[in-house]
C-alpha cells in the first residue's frame, strides 16, 4: 500500500494582541508594537533639553569639568561633547545611532537626533527616535574673564634690541608667523624698543623664550613677583616676566671687532660687515671676503657696536671697477664666502660730482658692481667713530669707504612688487612714520637675499600683475615658484568661520 506525501508549507501563526486584539506575529511580550510603546518609554529619565555653555569671545564651549575646547558646527568633536552631557541618563540604555539635526547657526539651539534600545518585558527589544535640544548660553571663559578684568597674563616676554632699526624685528614677526608661536599669546604689544607678548601660564612664556634662542642671538633674564598667598592652603601667586635681548646689530651694520676676537676667528680684519642675521650674526671681510660667525654667547663675550647710524648711508657712483683674481691669504686665515666676489674700486659720492674727489675700497660686492652703478656705503673717513675698538687701531687699517650694498631705484621696485606678507595682530603704542621706510629696507632684503627668504612664508599678491623675474635695471625680485596662494575662507559648511581650522 503506497502512501502519497505532500510537502506541508509551515507559514508563522498569528496571535492576537492582549490589549487590542490585532493580530501579531508571536514576541516575547504578546503585545503590539503601539501598545507597547503606550504601556513603556524607554527614553524616560533621557532630558529632553540640556544646556551647553559657549564664551563668545573665544568660540569655545565649556567640557566639565573645567576645560574649554574649540568645536565647529556639527563637528565629531561637538556630538562627542553633547552626548557627555547626558552620559549618565544613556548609561541605562544601548544607544544605536546619533546625528544632529540642521538648525540656524544663529538660533542658540542644537539638535541631536538619538537611536536608542531596551530590553521591555520578558526580553522584547525595543527601539525609539527621540530628539534632545541643546540651548547654547553665553558663558565667558577664565580666560577671557582675566581679560576683560585686566588682570589676565601670568607671565610676559620682553623682547628689545638696542638698535635704530627694527631689521630683526620684522624677521622675528615672520618667524612667529610661520611656526604658529602667537597662538598661545593673550595680548602682543610693540612699543619704541621693542614687543611685549602676554601669556596665560608661565610654560606657553618658556617656550617662547626657547623659540627666540633658536632663531636669533639673545640673552635673557627671568624674574617674578608675588601677586598673593595663601597660608592655609600654602599657595602662591606670581607674575613671571622674561627680559629678552636681541643683539643689538642688524644686518648691513658696519662693525670693530675686538684684537682678540678678530684673531679667533681666523685672523680677519677688525672691520667687518654684517650680511646677515639669523641664530647667529654672519659677518664677511670686505678686503679679503673671509666670513665668520658669532653665536650669543660668542657676542656676549667679546661685544661689539654698530659704527655708524643706518642713516648715515650715502649713495656713491663707480667709477672703475676691477675683480681681485690672485688674494694672498694670512696664514690660519678662515672661510672664504664663494657667494661674493673680491673688487677693486673708485668710487664719488653723488653729492660731489662737481669735484674732483674720489675714494679707493676693497668691497665683497665685485659680482655686482660695473662703472656707472649706484652703490650705497658708509664714509668712514669724514666720519667721527666713536668706538674703542677703532680708536686703537692705526689709521692704514681702517678703510676710507665700506659698501653695503647695490642701489635701485625704489620706487620702481615697490611698485612692481607682486608679493606681500602677513602682520601679526598687536597693541601699537606709537606709530613711528620711519617704520615704514624700514620695512621697505626689510622687504628689499628678502628680495635680495635668498637664505632669508627660505624661513619666512611670502605670498602672492594678485592686485599686481605678474611680470619677469627682473625688471630693466636688474634688480632682484622673488619668483612665483618661492610665493604661496593666500588662502581666504569666510564661512565653512556650518556658517562658522573656517579659517581657523586651516591653520
Amino acid at each position: 500500500m503506497e502512501y502519497m506525501t505532500e510537502p506541508i508549507n509551515r507559514t508563522p501563526g498569528h496571535i492576537l494582541c492582549c490589549d487590542c486584539g490585532v493580530p501579531i506575529s508571536p514576541n516575547p511580550a504578546n503585545i503590539c508594537v503601539a501598545c507597547l510603546r503606550s504601556k513603556v518609554d524607554i527614553s524616560q529619565g533621557i532630558p529632553k533639553q540640556v544646556s551647553i555653555s559657549f564664551c563668545k569671545q573665544c568660540q569655545r564651549y565649556f567640557q566639565p569639568p573645567g576645560t574649554w575646547i574649540q568645536c565647529a558646527l556639527e563637528s565629531r568633536e561637538l556630538l562627542a561633547l553633547c552626548l557627555k552631557k547626558i552620559k549618565a541618563p544613556l548609561s541605562k540604555v544601548r544607544l544605536v545611532d546619533a546625528s544632529f539635526v540642521w538648525t540656524e547657526p544663529h538660533s542658540k539651539r542644537l539638535k541631536v537626533k538619538l537611536t536608542i534600545q531596551k530590553e521591555v518585558m520578558n526580553g522584547a527589544i525595543l527601539q525609539q527616535v527621540f530628539v534632545v535640544d541643546y540651548v547654547v548660553q553665553p558663558q565667558m571663559c577664565g580666560d577671557c574673564h582675566r581679560v576683560e578684568a585686566k588682570d589676565f597674563w601670568k607671565a610676559v616676554v620682553q623682547v628689545r634690541q638696542k638698535t635704530v632699526h627694527k631689521k630683526t624685528f620684522y624677521y622675528l614677526e615672520q618667524l612667529i608667523l610661520k611656526y604658529g608661536m602667537h597662538q598661545n599669546t593673550l595680548r602682543i604689544k610693540e612699543i619704541h624698543d621693542g614687543l611685549d607678548f602676554y601669556y596665560s601660564s608661565k610654560q606657553h612664556a618658556q617656550k617662547m623664550v626657547e623659540f627666540l634662542q633658536c632663531t636669533v642671538p639673545t640673552r635673557y633674564k627671568a624674574s617674578q613677583r608675588l601677586i598673593s598667598q595663601d597660608i592655609h592652603s600654602n599657595t602662591y601667586n606670581y607674575k613671571s616676566t622674561f627680559s629678552v635681548e636681541i643683539v643689538p646689530i642688524c644686518k648691513d651694520n658696519v662693525v670693530c671687532l675686538s684684537p682678540k676676537l678678530a684673531q679667533s676667528l681666523g685672523n680677519m680684519n677688525q672691520i667687518c660687515v654684517c650680511f646677515r642675521v639669523t641664530n647667529v650674526i654672519h659677518l664677511i671681510d670686505p678686503n679679503t671676503l673671509q666670513v665668520a660667525d658669532i653665536d650669543g654667547n660668542t657676542f656676549w663675550t667679546h661685544p661689539f657696536n654698530s659704527l655708524c647710524h643706518p642713516k648715515q648711508l650715502e649713495e656713491f657712483i663707480v667709477m672703475e671697477c676691477s675683480i681681485v683674481r690672485d688674494l694672498k691669504r694670512s696664514a690660519g686665515a678662515g672661510m672664504i664666502s664663494k657667494k661674493h666676489t673680491l673688487g677693486e674700486v673708485w668710487v664719488q659720492k653723488t653729492s660731489e660730482m662737481n669735484t674732483d674727489k674720489q675714494y679707493f675700497c676693497r668691497t665683497h660686492l665685485g659680482h655686482l658692481l660695473n662703472p656707472g652703478d649706484l652703490v650705497l656705503g658708509f664714509d668712514l673717513a669724514n666720519c667721527n667713530l666713536n668706538d674703542e675698538h677703532v680708536n686703537k687701531m692705526k689709521s692704514d687699517r681702517i678703510p676710507d669707504v665700506v659698501l653695503i650694498k647695490k642701489n635701485y631705484d625704489r620706487t620702481k621696485r615697490q611698485r612692481r612688487r607682486n608679493w606681500k606678507l602677513k602682520e601679526l595682530a598687536r597693541d601699537r603704542e606709537n606709530v613711528d612714520t620711519d617704520n615704514e621706510r624700514q620695512y621697505q629696507d626689510f622687504l628689499e632684503d628678502l628680495e635680495e637675499d635668498e637664505a632669508i627668504r627660505k624661513n619666512v612664508n611670502i605670498y602672492r599678491d594678485p592686485t599686481i600683475p605678474v611680470e619677469s623675474d627682473t625688471d630693466d635695471e636688474g634688480a632682484p625680485r622673488i619668483s612665483l615658484a618661492e610665493m604661496l596662494e593666500d588662502l581666504h575662507i569666510s564661512q565653512d559648511a556650518t556658517g562658522e568661520e573656517g579659517e581657523s581650522m586651516m591653520t
